[in-house]
């Protein structure tokens, strides 16, 4: 009896790393700053749709035992729309996870280089921030120390002291209980929608799905554990969107009119947290960084042997192999000069393409019996899975748009 509280922590802290990245507390900063506490509701959107699209993706990985990338391989049938779907589930993971490994990267040495300063070596047309490259060799050591388990009490323990931060200075703040209720009530005008779209676009991640379905089939085997993944799943998910309301709950409070990233944050905060502004916003932006930096090309070499199906084992050479790609590739990324918005402007334009198409996998799948066996969704799970679907299609066409200039 006295264990029984372990078996409901699975991979769901490796999920909250995942989303509160670097991007995350920009984001959230920006929206803070800008418009105040007016998008908290966008937040608890996203955060409803991203418990009911991880709960299906970590249902399918119990009832099958597979990772998503897995299942969407063998169920569909051999043809165009199977090698066209795996395709572009490879080319947006893989090269949509760079991008936002170099975006994680660089928001993790933003931040801590408010308290280090190591210098940058230029060689050619790349310039070596010595803080990118310590960030990327933590990541790499932990990702080749071959255990799952070593890697999720890591992020454990690093999430929670990130939500300490981040919610510790929410409270500093001393926000307004009643501004903070009438952030809830819906607001949509010209100049909030990019921002919205932004909010839910950064905590409804695609690569996290992929994830979650391919660490539950490592966690818990048995149908009986249901009631364990989803109580994981909810607690993660809702821990994560917290964290994400008390950046925007802090940025809001603060002095600062114009935010160029969230390390400016700091300055901001200085009149009401005095110098210790600096360290809770350098700790929750390099605990960000490398949170995600850890989770970013795990869950795209999952993908990648998935897809290909290899094995998944982190201490086989195919996952090392796809790790070491992905993560020297956002690892180059980040050394060439590109701004980190830049690069998550690109991670965008593939989750726009792959978000909707990967939502409508998983609702079909859920709803396919030979898959999911007694465990199919059931009628309200559909409506609530479809209008997530629509939201998930409007977002990926404002995303794909919004790169374009179309809009």
């Amino acid at each position: 009896m006295k264990s029984d509280w372990k078996k409901y922590i699975g991979p769901g802290p490796l999920i909250a790393a995942a989303f509160i990245g670097p991007g995350t507390v920009t984001v959230c900063t920006l929206a803070g700053v800008k418009f105040g506490y007016d998008l908290l509701w966008a937040l608890g959107l996203s955060i409803i749709a991203t418990i009911v699209l991880q709960e299906m993706s970590a249902r399918i990985g119990l009832i099958t035992q597979k990772g998503l990338a897995a299942v969407i391989s063998q169920t569909l049938k051999k043809g165009l729309l199977r090698y066209f779907s795996l395709f572009l589930i490879l080319l947006a993971i893989v090269l949509g996870n760079a991008a936002y490994e170099a975006g994680n990267i660089t928001g993790g040495a933003m931040g801590a280089d408010l308290l280090v300063n190591l210098p940058v070596l230029t060689l050619g047309q790349l310039e070596l921030n010595l803080l990118n490259l310590s960030i990327g060799l933590i990541a790499l050591i932990l990702l080749m120390s071959g255990s799952y388990s070593k890697i999720a009490g890591f992020l454990t323990l690093l999430v929670i002291m990130m939500s300490l931060a981040f919610l510790a200075s929410a409270i500093w703040v001393q926000p307004s209980v009643i501004s903070i209720f009438e952030g809830f009530i819906p607001k949509i005008d010209a100049t909030n929608i990019l921002t919205i779209v932004a909010l839910i676009g950064t905590t409804v991640v695609p690569y996290n799905l992929f994830l979650h379905s391919s660490l539950v089939a490592k966690r818990w085997t048995k149908m009986e554990d249901l009631k364990y993944v989803r109580v994981d799943t909810m607690v993660a998910v809702v821990l994560g969107g917290l964290v994400s309301m008390a950046i925007i709950i802090t940025s809001a409070s603060g002095a600062a009119m114009d935010v160029n990233n969230a390390a400016d944050l700091a300055i901001g905060l200085e009149p009401i947290m005095g110098v210790a502004a600096k360290y809770f916003i350098a700790f929750g932006l390099f605990a960000a960084g490398i949170t995600s930096a850890i989770t970013a090309p795990l869950a795209g070499s999952l993908v990648v042997v998935d897809c290909f199906g290899w094995s998944n084992d982190i201490r086989k050479m195919p996952m090392r192999i796809s790790i070491i790609f992905i993560l020297g590739l956002g690892l180059f990324f980040s050394s060439m000069g590109i701004k980190p918005v830049q690069l998550i402007t690109f991670a965008q334009l593939a989750n726009g393409i792959l978000l909707p198409l990967l939502s409508a996998y998983i609702l079909w799948l859920v709803n396919k019996k030979s898959v999911m066996k007694s465990h199919q969704n059931n009628l309200w799970l559909n409506v609530l899975g479809t209008g997530i679907w629509l939201i998930t299609f409007l977002l990926g066409g404002m995303s794909v748009s919004k790169v374009m200039g179309w809009i």
